[in-house]
């Protein structure tokens, strides 16, 4: 049986409050598992479907300077030896002045699980914490609790979901990604000029590092011809040195109908 419960919905004190009186709906996020396929290699690639109260949304797993981050805690599963997600492309909203990255309606994650013992059934039972917000947000902890046994099916969900990902940088003519990392106040700047076709619409640039700790501003994005230019300011946790290597540095560029994903570039 494929299960998930939601546990606790609290108000988030540094989001937006309500206003006194105001009725929350009684169910603002629905989930369940899809249990997915035993693929090629061993693995069973499954998918947490969220579905969302009217206006509502929630965020991508690097979510802006309003989101909530996503986590997730797998401690509790059987036979589970790693866990890869892969987030389909995210919207860009603007929320009270501020950049936040995720999704409306609904969101289909997949989850590649790898077992420790190929062949086995794998148990999950994992928690997760999840921001969802309209005019206020809201955090959410969901349990999901799934018995995944025997080779299963293919999903029509799960393999739009995998070919809604950012598209990867090769495939989509990324040349040379040049950075350049400069003393900034309580850490760097980062600048990145990046050769790619321009995107349709307006181009939004998500940066991240390898350490989620580190603090990233609100990417600015420039185009000049076949350059996009990235400039970010990353700052560590106060009191911690900060140490990024060409390999630590990811990013997503989003236009209006597609997204790329640039892992990595030259340091200088």
């Amino acid at each position: 049986m494929v299960r998930i419960a939601l546990l606790s919905l609290l108000l988030s004190l540094a989001a937006p409050m309500a206003q006194a009186g105001t009725d929350l709906p009684d169910t603002l996020v629905q989930a369940e598992v899809l249990p997915g396929w035993r693929t090629a290699e061993g693995r069973r690639m499954v998918a947490l479907r969220i579905t969302l109260a009217p206006g509502w949304k929630t965020y991508w797993r690097a979510p802006g300077d309003a989101g909530i981050p996503p986590r997730f805690d797998w401690s509790g599963s059987g036979n589970l030896a790693r866990v890869a997600l892969h987030w389909p492309a995210p919207k860009v909203f603007d929320s009270y002045g501020l950049r936040t990255v995720g999704y409306d309606g609904a969101l289909v994650l997949p989850m590649e699980l790898t077992p420790r013992r190929p062949g086995a059934p794998i148990t999950l039972n994992a928690r997760m914490e999840l921001g969802i917000c309209e005019t206020i947000c809201v955090p959410a902890e969901l349990h999901l609790e799934a018995n995944l046994a025997g080779p299963g099916r293919s999903d029509p969900a799960i393999h739009a979901a995998l070919a809604a990902r950012p598209v990867a940088a090769a495939r989509a003519g990324v040349g040379t990604v040049a950075c350049t990392l400069d003393p900034a106040r309580d850490g760097l700047r980062l600048t990145a000029r990046i050769e790619m076709p321009r995107l349709s619409g307006t181009e939004f640039a998500l940066v991240e590092t390898a350490d989620s700790a580190v603090w990233v501003s609100e990417p600015r994005a420039a185009r000049n011809g076949g350059v996009l230019t990235v400039t970010a300011d990353l700052v560590p946790p106060r009191g911690v040195p900060l140490a990024v290597g060409r390999d630590d540095l990811r990013f997503t560029i989003i236009g209006a109908s597609q997204a790329v994903d640039i892992r990595g570039c030259t340091t200088r």
